[in-house]
């Protein structure tokens, strides 16, 4: 069997994307790894893993870490599944936003692309605001001794004090100004990101286990009910253990969640209808893999559960700087955590940056012509990579509520996922009959049915105290889409070229885009 040459496979990308109307202007330069270590550095186990650590821990101990990565995990990866198969057949930087409108008609497509933003939108957010409470309290407090414990209070407060608004602005400038540069770039730090993760969870998982007391395994099987004071006030308490356990489930789906950055970068992937439902489906499987065994590491090296659990948000910290290793370790591990957190904020830029200019191209947004623009020297949609990050810093000013950021970041892009899964359930065998190399065959619709069934769960989980506040947002995201839609978008928007006629429509289009970026 001959192998296709590059040419070849580049050549068959480009036609793929012409067939749904759309030029080649983005540079098409990541390989099958690039395209997983994307996903995989934006669900960054070292990222929710550390961070919303605390939230599975503190509402059903052990069983709730151990068991409840397993249940949430198997949740994103039944979700993987339905969207590669998409992901095969439509391989477009607006990933679920097409999608929807492929199968389900332009306003379903127009919700998808909100929704959907407001979800990576909040990926960004939620990760940076976690880079800056990691940088001060492993770096700066751990490393360097500097108290910032006062920080917070300065104004303006609510938004977590003038250094974390200045920070935050440095932290996501910088990750638009790689992004900038070009998918060159921006792959090489990805690609660097994905071997880190994986070094990084296993030094950090031999370390907890080599600094444990003693191993007792049945913690990883023994439910304890920690809401309320018990876990440090980190859930409110609730008797009912059922309830505390779902609640416990943000921590794996809050962690992998953002693999639809594979299908964002579609047009800049080689082979992308092979290789982008590779990387989504393999992206959440080492994350489940490296995760559950790093996870259950932080329970295991407790010297005192129940203790422990008092420490609410400062659970892992507290753990970690008691360990009895060596502090160059400890610090060496610290700084690859930050790094970590900062590269997968990045990889959300990217993914943001490609939602944004694949809806723009559609004249989804406001100012549309702005925000898909190519710049011919970088080849990067550079308005709207800068858009996302200034939306993204935005976000950031309401950190006080870190949860209800993670909580939201979860909810909206689940559901976002959930969109074309479900108008693909009815579209499946009548208006959608052309699949692309991965298929699942007779497996499709109950996976897909498993998938929304599935998400109304996470919006259950999503909406319960302390994170209430998102049933606020997602009313007014409700209200404001509608407006938007009856009083505008239902007469300007035109949604994506769909059928052979409006393709064709634009071949002159097209073949200009291309020029104007240097494609030949």
């Amino acid at each position: 069997m001959t192998t296709p040459s590059n040419d070849s496979i580049l050549a068959d990308d480009t036609a793929t994307l012409h067939k749904m109307g759309y030029a080649q202007e983005l540079a098409r330069r990541m390989g099958g790894f690039s395209n997983f270590a994307i996903s995989f550095s934006i669900i960054c186990i070292l990222a929710g893993g550390i961070t919303a650590f605390q939230v599975g821990f503190s509402t059903g101990g052990g069983a709730g870490v151990f068991i409840g990565w397993i249940v949430g995990s198997a949740y994103a990866m039944i979700v993987a599944f339905s969207m590669a198969q998409i992901a095969s057949a439509y391989p477009t930087a607006g990933g679920l936003y097409h999608w929807s409108s492929i199968l389900g008609g332009r306003g379903w497509g127009w919700a998808t692309a909100f929704v959907n933003l407001l979800g990576l939108i909040f990926v960004v957010s939620s990760v940076d605001v976690g880079v800056y409470l990691l940088f001060n309290s492993l770096i700066l407090t751990n490393i360097f001794g500097i108290d910032t414990s006062t920080w917070s209070a300065a104004w303006p407060s609510w938004a977590g004090g003038w250094h974390q608004v200045l920070a935050i602005a440095v932290i996501v400038a910088s990750q638009a100004a790689f992004n900038h540069r070009g998918i060159r770039v921006t792959t090489l730090l990805t690609d660097f990101s994905g071997y880190l993760i994986l070094v990084v969870a296993v030094v950090l998982t031999a370390t907890m286990l080599y600094g444990a007391p003693h191993l007792d395994f049945s913690r990883l099987v023994t439910f304890t009910n920690n809401s309320g004071a018990p876990g440090g006030g980190v859930v409110p308490a609730n008797s009912h253990l059922l309830y505390v356990f779902l609640l416990g489930l943000l921590l794996p789906i809050y962690t992998i969640t953002g693999f639809d950055a594979s299908a964002h970068t579609s047009e800049e992937t080689k082979d992308a209808r092979r290789a982008v439902p590779k990387g989504m489906i393999n992206a959440v499987f080492w994350s489940f893999a490296f995760g559950l065994v790093m996870v259950s590491s932080f329970v295991l090296a407790m010297p005192d559960t129940t203790k422990a659990a008092l420490d609410g948000f400062n659970v892992f910290f507290n753990l970690f700087a008691n360990l009895p290793v060596p502090t160059p370790l400890k610090d060496l591990l610290y700084i690859c955590i930050v790094l970590a957190n900062y590269l997968c904020a990045l990889a959300g830029v990217t993914s943001t940056s490609r939602m944004i200019f694949a809806f723009s191209r559609d004249g989804g947004l406001p100012g549309h012509k702005i925000w898909r623009h190519v710049s011919p020297a970088h080849r990067t949609p550079v308005a709207a990579i800068w858009l996302a990050a200034f939306l993204a810093f935005l976000s950031t000013l309401y950190s006080s509520a870190f949860s209800a950021l993670a909580a939201g970041c979860a909810m909206f892009l689940y559901v976002s996922y959930a969109m074309p899964i479900l108008a693909g359930i009815f579209a499946e065998g009548k208006t959608w009959t052309e699949f692309g190399p991965f298929k699942l065959g007779a497996l499709s619709k109950p996976i897909a049915i498993l998938s929304v069934l599935g998400t109304l769960v996470v919006i259950f989980i999503g909406i319960q105290p302390p994170n209430n506040i998102l049933i606020n947002y997602g009313i007014g995201l409700i209200v404001l889409m509608l407006i938007l839609w009856f009083g505008v978008a239902r007469r300007h928007f035109p949604g994506p070229p769909i059928g052979a006629a409006a393709v064709a429509a634009r071949a002159a289009e097209i073949a200009a885009e291309e020029q104007a970026v240097g494609q030949s």
